[in-house]
Parts: C-alpha cells; sequence; structure tokens
C-alpha cells in the first residue's frame, strides 16, 4: 500500500537538473557579493591553531589580516625573532594551507 505522504510522478525521485550542492551555492554566494576574500581572512585567523601549532598559538596574541598582509602579535621576543627570520617560509605556509595566495607580506606588531 502506497503511503500518502510520498511523493508521485517523474519528479518524485529525481533532483532537479537546475539545483546545486549547498557548497556550490555557498561558494557562489560569496563570489557574488565579493566576500570570499574575507571569509579567507577569517578562516586564518579562526585556524590559527592548526596551521602554525600550539606552541607558537599559545605565544601569539593577536592575528588579524588586512589587504593580504598578515599581522601578527606576539608575547615571545625569541620567537618574534625566529619568525621574522623565517618570514618567506611562513608566508608559504599559509598559502599552502589555504590553498591561494591569501598572504604576501608579515608584520611584526
Amino acid at each position: 500500500m502506497d503511503s500518502p505522504f510520498s511523493p508521485k510522478g517523474p519528479r518524485a525521485s529525481s533532483r532537479k537538473s537546475d539545483s546545486s550542492s549547498l557548497k556550490e551555492a555557498i561558494e557562489s554566494l560569496l563570489r557574488i557579493y565579493k566576500l570570499q576574500a574575507k571569509y579567507d581572512e577569517t578562516y586564518l585567523t579562526a585556524h590559527w591553531e592548526e596551521i602554525m601549532g600550539k606552541p607558537i598559538a599559545a605565544r601569539t596574541q593577536q592575528v588579524y589580516v588586512s589587504n593580504q598582509k598578515l599581522f601578527l602579535q606576539l608575547d615571545s621576543a625569541p620567537l618574534k625573532k625566529e619568525l621574522m627570520m623565517a618570514k618567506q617560509q611562513l608566508i608559504e605556509l599559509i598559502n599552502k594551507s589555504s590553498q591561494q595566495e591569501l598572504i604576501k607580506e608579515v608584520v611584526f606588531l
């Protein structure tokens, strides 16, 4: 016996051809409203500990991105000096984790 709640007809079990997945819809929305760059910047600050690791994240007081510049405030002078010397590797690590050229310069505060 058929259920009165089950849809019937040719379109009941098939997906519309013009529909898209949620991921595609969100990516399209970010692209249309030109929010992709801001989303990527926010992603970097939210996942700072995963990208750099707990020891560096514990010594980081402030992280933010503006115009492809990463601004870092650290509470450890030796760590700051070490990261300044490895600035290019830091940029490459961040860009690799974001799978795009998100950061071009690092500024230590």
